[in-house]
């Protein structure tokens, strides 16, 4: 896109119908001598990634603002009137903490109602999860969460849903962008709201969320024996502060501490740099706290409570915070090993997870004779396969290495807060047995391999980073490296091109994947790399991962050690 262009783009929404201080804003990028900040605000619009709209908030069509959520809205609302002709629709929506979220929330109901559709609106910010679940309970034909997830305070987002309480898959989300491309103004938004269409969800609605949480529980005996566990929880200032406590409660845990400084919903995040559980910066609040007063599990979420992070007391009684793939490696294990002592495994059950999250999970649920799908990244591809799946098949559990999961199917998303009552749970039935969480990943690796990851994410900002990040990825297409870090490369798959490649035999075999920009180097010493440009923020990412045998309990920290270092000779290479 040229500058004349862009300029061009500015200049038609100044003469649309936006507010004064939007339009002052537009004249200063114009009047900038510096012309990035114009360039990267318009020079295209928002689009879909693996998490619907996401982006930095501020003014032109490259931006998180009440103008691009009307237009998405307004897209939304063409396509499912389109969709159920002859239906009544509704839609739910609810926010997070984040700044502008009530405004957007708010805005996006408005052309909702103006469009002539039902909006069951939460009457407070509430966690995706039950967002998703609102979706299914109350049959709405789609819904809208205001968040950006974990990213900085800086960004905003909007993710849709459809009916099955899932995040928008093929087709819906192109046919959607679709509906938005065709609206060329601002002024073909629809904002005459319709107030008589909107209705409250209160909350006597979190009982009946808390009912089905309260089902999943495996072992409520066990809860009842150690209902005075000490657990540490913190919302990060997001908006599972009343949900995950309250989750915790009727799973029967009576002794949980939730951070002071953090439990206040703040989209400007004071007390952390990033709002990520991943980061162990933002867990050291709660840190300090476990330490005072000796807790023994720690449990965070992100802003929208769909991710979650645990930090356990390991063997020297430090405070070690897990990853997202031993987390997920927990929770199948313990599953599959609970519904083998109850006699529930049919046969007819399946696990899911992502190309780039742990092979360990595969493992575990083939160890069980359990059906395990591999899908591309993002849960709503997690959340596709339950739903091809609905009355034929049970869905155990599934989740990303990125820290999100989803046990049972009544909700259709990650859901950090049923996942930290079922972590605690996990942790009382080892604490039961003698042992501590380390032991058990160490039982767990010893049967089938000790797997460790890493993930690098290289940014690369603006207009320049999208095109260096495209030339990388193409350069790996047009050379093919036959070794990385002097290891052969025994494997390529290309998911763009559906294509898998035998670098031995030069072979070539199709791919049953959906089309993605992912390639996935694989070694031959077991080591796996997948780079993936990211679908929300101008990043590329590499997904490392590499096993290797565990011989005993004893051998946990030489062999974790041992795997760093090829992790970290592996990084080397790409970064």
């Amino acid at each position: 896109m040229t500058d004349t262009i862009i300029i061009e783009k500015a200049q038609a929404w100044l003469n649309s119908n936006i507010d004064e201080k939007s339009k002052a804003e537009i004249h200063a990028l114009l009047n900038a001598q510096d012309q990035t900040e114009l360039i990267d605000s318009f020079y295209k619009d928002l689009e879909f990634g693996t998490g619907g709209l996401r982006g930095l908030m501020g003014v032109g069509s490259n931006r998180m603002n009440v103008y691009t959520i009307g237009m998405a809205t307004q897209g939304l609302a063409n396509y499912l009137k389109a969709s159920f002709p002859e239906e009544e629709i509704s839609l739910a929506i609810t926010h997070d903490s984040r700044i502008n979220n009530t405004l957007f929330a708010e805005t996006t109901a408005n052309v909702l109602t103006a469009n002539g559709i039902k909006v069951k609106y939460f009457r407070d910010m509430r966690p995706t999860p039950m967002l998703s679940f609102a979706i299914r309970h109350y049959g709405c034909k789609s819904g809208v969460m205001v968040t950006a997830s974990h990213n900085p305070k800086e960004y905003n987002g909007y993710k849709v849903y459809w009916d099955d309480g899932g995040q928008v898959v093929a087709p819906h989300d192109k046919n959607i962008i679709a509906e938005v491309m065709k609206i060329k103004s601002i002024d073909d938004v629809n904002w005459a709201k319709d107030d008589t269409l909107k209705e409250y969800i209160e909350e006597d609605f979190d009982n009946i969320y808390l009912d089905e949480v309260k089902n999943l529980s495996m072992s409520p005996l066990t809860n009842l024996a150690e209902k005075d566990m000490t657990i540490v929880f913190s919302p990060i200032h997001g908006a599972s502060g009343k949900m995950v406590p309250d989750a915790l409660k009727v799973f029967g845990f009576e002794n949980v501490h939730v951070v002071k400084e953090q439990i206040e919903p703040d989209g400007n995040f004071p007390t952390v740099k990033y709002p990520n559980p991943e980061e162990t910066e933002a867990l050291d609040l709660s840190i300090k706290l476990a330490k005072e007063i000796n807790a023994e599990l720690v449990l965070a979420c992100d802003p929208d409570g769909d991710r979650y992070a645990a930090v356990v007391k390991n063997e020297n009684n430090d405070y070690e915070l897990l990853n997202g793939n031993q987390t997920g490696a927990l929770i199948i294990y313990y599953l599959l090993n609970m519904y083998r002592e109850q006699g529930r495994l049919t046969g007819n059950q399946f696990t899911v997870s992502t190309i780039v999250t742990t092979g360990l999970l595969g493992e575990i649920s083939k160890g069980f004779g359990v059906e395990y799908y591999d899908v591309l990244t993002g849960f709503k591809n997690i959340a596709a396969v339950i739903l091809a799946n609905e009355g034929k098949k049970e869905f155990i559990a599934g989740g990303e290495e990125s820290y999100g999961f989803l046990v049972g199917d009544f909700v259709r998303d990650k859901d950090g807060v049923s996942a930290c009552a079922v972590v605690a749970e996990i942790m009382a039935y080892y604490k039961q047995k003698g042992l501590n969480i380390i032991d058990v990943l160490a039982e767990i690796y010893m049967e089938y391999g000790f797997y460790k990851e890493a993930l690098i994410s290289i940014t690369k900002k603006g207009k320049d980073g999208a095109e260096q990040i495209q030339e990388l990825m193409k350069g790996f297409r047009t050379n093919k490296p036959k070794s990385i870090n002097g290891i052969a490369v025994s494997k390529i798959v290309d998911v763009q091109e559906s294509i898998s490649y035998d670098m031995k035999s030069g072979t070539e075999e199709k791919l049953e994947l959906d089309k993605s920009n992912v390639i996935q180097f694989y070694l031959e010493d077991g080591s796996k790399i997948s780079a993936r440009p990211s679908g929300t923020e101008p990043k590329i990412k590499y997904y490392i991962s590499v096993n290797e045998n565990l011989p005993n309990r004893d051998a946990y920290r030489a062999t974790e050690a041992s795997l760093e270092a090829k992790i970290s000779a592996l990084k080397s290479f790409f970064e």
